[in-house]
């Protein structure tokens, strides 16, 4: 499962970051733009991304731990 999971969430993150950086550089949340902003849609990817960037880390952490 975490075969799957993992890249997938790796996607998201990586998408999440390039649209900060948007948000940063430019003042332009991409995300926003082809959603709409507040938009259910939008939303939901926000959460994705943020749900990913926890499973990564429990991943790292868990990694870490059986060392």
């Amino acid at each position: 499962m975490k075969k799957i999971i993992e890249p997938i969430a790796w996607v998201l993150v990586v998408i999440g970051a390039l649209n900060w950086g948007l948000v940063g550089i430019f003042n332009l949340d991409l995300v926003a733009t082809i959603f709409g902003a507040n938009s259910i849609v939008s939303r939901i990817v926000y959460i994705l991304v943020g749900i990913s960037a926890l499973v990564l880390i429990g991943f790292k952490l868990m990694k870490g731990m059986k060392k």
